[in-house]
């Protein structure tokens, strides 16, 4: 606490504070960090994610919409802020919304597995598997070696009746990860 409040300055120490307190439970001091954290730089998109966050484990999505949807206007490129939205609009069950701001997440911050993930997850989910196999198979390219993007790939792969190309996902998968018994069992399904 004593070496975050020396930075409390900027808004990554308010940010810290806000996180700290968040741990503690102190959720009224959370909040008022990263709010600080905003009024000295409007355009620090953790403070925005991290108080929609908490927010959510207050059952107050609606506060959490309203602060995302701020930090859309403030930080428009970001991908972790429509990465953030978009999860909230899946738990409101605005789909279509949704899978838009996942979208923008997963083209925002390439370097992000995660978000061409649950971008592709989402995608799957409303029945859009080749498109979703498209879009994991692009973040692929990227990120060899993300054992996520190589598991969804081949369970969307397997699921979709491309055996051949679910098996050599599986097999990169198992190289990868050869004691990861999900990984091996799936290996082994589609060699059968």
């Amino acid at each position: 606490l004593a070496a975050q409040q020396i930075n409390a300055d900027r808004p990554e120490g308010q940010l810290n504070l806000g996180l700290l307190y968040t741990r503690k439970g102190e959720v009224k001091k959370a909040e008022e960090h990263y709010r600080q954290a905003l009024k000295l730089q409007p355009s620090f998109a953790p403070a925005y994610v991290n108080l929609a966050d908490l927010y959510r484990a207050q059952e107050r999505d609606k506060d959490g919409e309203k602060v995302l949807r701020e930090a859309v206007n403030a930080v428009p490129e970001d991908g972790s802020v429509a990465h953030a939205l978009g999860l909230l609009l899946v738990r409101e069950k605005k789909v279509d919304e949704a899978l838009t701001w996942l979208k923008r997440a997963a083209e925002r911050a390439p370097e992000n597995p995660r978000y061409a993930y649950v971008y592709g997850v989402a995608l799957n989910s409303t029945g859009q598997t080749n498109k979703a196999i498209d879009v994991l198979a692009g973040a692929h390219k990227r990120h060899p070696y993300d054992r996520e993007l190589l598991y969804a790939l081949a369970t969307m792969s397997r699921d979709a009746g491309q055996i051949a190309a679910a098996r050599g996902y599986a097999e990169k998968l198992t190289a990868l990860a050869p004691d990861e018994p999900s990984a091996r069992n799936l290996y082994e399904q589609l060699k059968r």
